[in-house]
């Protein structure tokens, strides 16, 4: 057929609001089944040690595995996902979720349930880049950054439900492996949220003109040190902060167990605290920030919460319910604050890079202090027979919320010098 006879381009419509919407849940589903799946070790941490004889090393080796692939991972980027197409790669991710899961599940050998851990951890971030080009493909131009606060809350209620399973699933919690099997449930969501974003894009293809998400960037290490002062704080500061939260939640509900001789319902709920503020506070505080400004410093003020709640944990009788809700303030003000700041410090044409390198370093961190972690509750014996056994560890995190503080407090210094990118002055309402 010539050109002459060529069909004409006809210019299809935009998805309707309503579809797009009912888009943005289905493949949220993926995610929230993504979240409990990670989060479903710590409430079973004790019985892991009790029941299969694992040491602390053991437990964060579980989780700390899961980071591993994905510091290698984050150097491909996005390449399988622009060579296969996002519905594809969100399917297969949300597979390689469900079978980490069920391989976790199978049997009480570390190395096997380590070999879960590990394929669920090749799935998990993976499907996370690929929600997040999904979501940039049909909300691009539009409500991309409401959308993105739904997709994290949905995401985050995964975790919220996970922590809480002691509570509303506790006969399950008599035997190690029942709710391992309980994750597996919650994997499938995996599966089917990438099959019915399958359908539906497929569909919406046919009838909707859709956004195309963009060319995802190869990370180069050596960038680092091509990018701003500011940018590289703002990465010391992602590493600190980040290791002092995730690996502290891997031990949690046995630590407060056994240190403060809590049930595992509540001290689910304690951990659980983390997350609810997050899913409520995050987009308050980014609201707040976007008009106000003041970037580095809520960073510096963010970070100081951490310092103390540790230490409060370890030798006072303060009702536990403080400092959690000081982390949870925490957790929900720095990352409010931190991701959308390096758009400001990074040229747009780098920042695929400038993200990817921030992840790969983050997941380096979760790697090494996570089995940190576990090998110092072995070192010291952390018990519920010895829980000043736990205090090395919540030196080891406090001492992460100074670092986060230092360089938080580095990043002000340089944003209210000569070199400043505007962190401490640009609001919605001045002039770029």
């Amino acid at each position: 057929m010539n050109e002459s006879q060529a069909a004409p381009y006809i210019h299809k419509p935009a998805p309707p609001v309503f579809y797009r919407w009912a888009v943005l849940v289905v493949i949220s589903l993926a995610m929230f089944g993504n979240y409990y799946v990670y989060d479903a070790v710590s409430p079973i941490a004790d019985l892991l040690k009790q029941q299969l004889g694992f040491s602390d090393t053991n437990i964060g080796t579980l989780n700390a595995i899961y980071s591993f692939p994905n510091i290698i991972m984050v150097l491909i980027g996005g390449i399988i996902i622009d060579k296969i197409g996002v519905k594809k790669a969100t399917l297969l991710f949300g597979v390689l979720c469900f079978l980490g899961a069920a391989i976790t599940a199978a049997t009480g050998e570390f190395w096997t349930m380590a070999a879960g851990r590990l394929v669920f951890g090749i799935g998990a971030e993976s499907l996370i880049v690929s929600v997040t080009t999904a979501i940039a493909k049909w909300f691009k131009g539009k409500e991309l950054s409401f959308a993105f606060g739904v997709n994290l809350t949905i995401a985050r209620l995964g975790s919220f439900i996970a922590l809480n399973s002691p509570t509303w699933a506790r006969p399950a919690f008599e035997n190690w492996q029942w709710p391992l099997l309980i994750s597996v449930a919650f994997g499938a969501f995996c599966v089917v949220g990438g099959v019915l974003y399958w359908i539906m894009e497929g569909k919406a293809a046919a009838r909707y003109e859709m956004g195309e998400a963009g060319e995802t960037e190869k990370v180069v290490f050596a960038d680092l040190f091509r990018f701003p002062k500011s940018y590289v704080y703002v990465v010391l500061l992602c590493v600190t902060f980040y290791s002092a939260i995730f690996p502290f939640q891997t031990f949690a509900v046995k630590f407060f167990i056994e240190a403060h001789g809590t049930t595992r319902e509540f001290g689910g709920f304690l951990s659980s605290m983390i997350t609810a503020f997050a899913m409520v506070f995050t987009p308050l505080f980014g609201y707040l920030v976007d008009r106000v400004g003041k970037r580095a410093l809520f960073m510096m003020w963010g970070s100081l919460l951490l310092v103390p709640v540790y230490l409060m944990m370890a030798y006072s009788g303060v009702d536990l319910r403080i400092p959690m809700a000081m982390m949870g303030i925490a957790f929900s003000l720095v990352p409010a604050v931190m991701w959308p700041a390096v758009a400001y410090l990074v040229e747009e044409s780098k920042l695929g890079t400038a993200y990817g390198l921030m992840t790969m370093i983050q997941n380096i961190g979760l790697f090494g202090f996570n089995v940190m972690i576990g090998w110092a509750n072995d070192y010291s014996a952390a018990s519920a027979t010895n829980p000043g056994g736990y205090a090395l560890g919540m030196w080891i995190f406090s001492i992460l919320g100074f670092l986060g503080f230092f360089f938080a407090w580095l990043l002000r210094r340089e944003e209210t010098g000569p070199r400043a990118h505007g962190l401490e002055t640009i609001t919605v309402t001045s002039p770029k």
